[in-house]
């Protein structure tokens, strides 16, 4: 497990739980789950390792793979989790496949804190069923969409100009109502609208994940250009996502 983050932790824990080998490593994770070897970097985490999964962040993905692809054994999987634009999930299949190793694009659905191995996910890239065959059996749902590494990326990216649209959206019309002094009036008809749960998943998650967000907006904007759409609102997000990870609001 490359990346023990919230995400690659709870993975990392649930993995153990059902009976798996667990190495990781993490730069800066100051905790590491129970049952999980921590290692010192990324080749001695690969080292021996049947599937790796990277579980960094996008700006990270490719030096990951650099690092752990050369210590890994033909034919072994390399699975990149991290949402990233297409042409960088391109690559770094071509690296794997370079390594002697299979490679998959793999896209997390929802939140992985809340739901670990149960996350629902899309996978493609010459790995996709190898992936869904190891990590299936152990309780992921995984939807192999294609043999072609970033078409898993695209399409989490494509349902991300929604939904992180939506997220925006609350986050700025929230923020009018408290400065007009109606935040909770609106707050109770948002929740009305797309329910209380899923707007405080929206409202707390940006806060909490605004950089990172940020950069998914960035491959996004990328993607759309790409396609010959204007990227209007996801321009408009990644905005006020990157004026969140700043200043922790709007202002």
């Amino acid at each position: 497990m490359l990346g023990l983050g919230e995400a690659g932790s709870r993975l990392a824990a649930d993995l153990v739980a059902a009976g798996a080998d667990v190495h990781g490593y993490d730069p800066i994770a100051p905790s590491t789950p129970a049952g999980v070897v921590r290692e010192p970097g990324p080749k001695s985490a690969a080292a021996s390792a049947e599937v790796v999964l990277s579980v960094a962040t996008a700006s990270a993905a490719r030096s990951a793979a650099e690092e752990a692809l050369p210590a890994l054994a033909r034919g072994a999987l390399y699975a990149d989790l991290n949402t990233a634009a297409p042409a960088l999930k391109r690559e770094l299949a071509a690296l794997a496949e370079a390594a002697g190793a299979l490679f998959a694009d793999v896209a997390l659905l929802a939140p992985v804190p809340a739901r670990g191995l149960a996350t629902p996910t899309l996978a493609s890239g010459p790995g996709a069923a190898a992936f869904a065959e190891l990590l299936g059996p152990l309780g992921m749902p995984v939807e192999v969409v294609s043999e072609a590494a970033g078409d898993a990326a695209a399409m989490k990216l494509l349902r991300s100009v929604f939904m992180k649209g939506i997220a925006a959206a609350a986050l700025e019309s929230l923020a009018a109502a408290e400065a007009a002094g109606h935040a909770d009036w609106l707050e109770r008809q948002l929740g009305e609208v797309i329910g209380p749960a899923l707007l405080e998943r929206f409202v707390e998650g940006s806060r909490q994940h605004a950089g990172r967000r940020a950069e998914e907006m960035d491959a996004a904007c990328e993607l759309l250009v790409s396609l010959g759409v204007e990227p209007r609102i996801a321009a408009a997000s990644r905005a006020i996502l990157a004026r969140m990870a700043a200043t922790g609001g709007l202002e």
